[in-house]
């Protein structure tokens, strides 16, 4: 019984990725945007600005958490970073199932990680347009994932779900961060 209690709790982990982070009206880490910020368009590839549009889609009119999840009730941050991706025409494949919707962090780092797309922290890769951050469970906010939308300089715009039960925008600096506890960067693009 003891056994089969422990798996519970553990499968809930898993699910749960990004269940933790509540945000606060102040923002994660930095600056919470109550508008979609103006994006640099003239250096973004077309993939990039097909994430950028769907992330403004998003943004403009937001669903529930379970509406990016497929009607299922569950934490959304990893299913709000593959409904963008598929309505960006970049459809992310679950390795467990082959579903565009990668329910949980753990999976999501996987799947970049198979791909040849990841790029850990701490390895000097500087996030573009389009890459999704991927934090982990011992960060301020627990185990969560978003897109970003802008880098600048070490500043970084990013959009995620589940960010107080809502679809947020945040700028923001990693480095001045001590416990933002970044695991790496999904790349949109295995060549950069």
């Amino acid at each position: 019984m003891r056994g089969t209690a422990l798996l519970l709790v553990a499968a809930a982990l898993f699910l749960c990725g990004c269940s933790f982070f509540s945000g606060s009206s102040d923002g994660l880490v930095g600056e919470r945007l109550t508008s979609f910020p103006v994006i640099e368009r003239a250096t973004l590839t077309a993939a990039q600005a097909r994430v950028v549009d769907a992330a403004a889609t998003e943004f403009a009119d937001p669903r529930a958490g379970a509406g990016y999840s497929e009607g299922n009730t569950e934490p959304w941050c990893a299913n709000f970073v593959s409904w963008v991706m598929r309505a960006a025409g970049l459809p992310l494949v679950n390795p467990n199932s082959g579903s565009w919707r990668i329910p949980g962090v753990y999976t999501l780092q996987e799947y970049y990680e198979t791909s040849g797309r990841f790029a850990a922290a701490g390895s000097g890769y500087r996030p573009v347009t389009g890459d999704v951050v991927l934090y982990s469970p011992e960060s301020r906010f627990g185990q969560h994932t978003n897109i970003v939308l802008a880098e600048d300089h070490g500043t970084l715009t990013t959009i995620g779900g589940n960010e107080g039960d809502a679809v947020g925008i945040e700028r923001w600096n990693p480095a001045a961060v001590p416990d933002i506890h970044i695991v790496g960067y999904g790349r949109l693009s295995p060549g950069w």
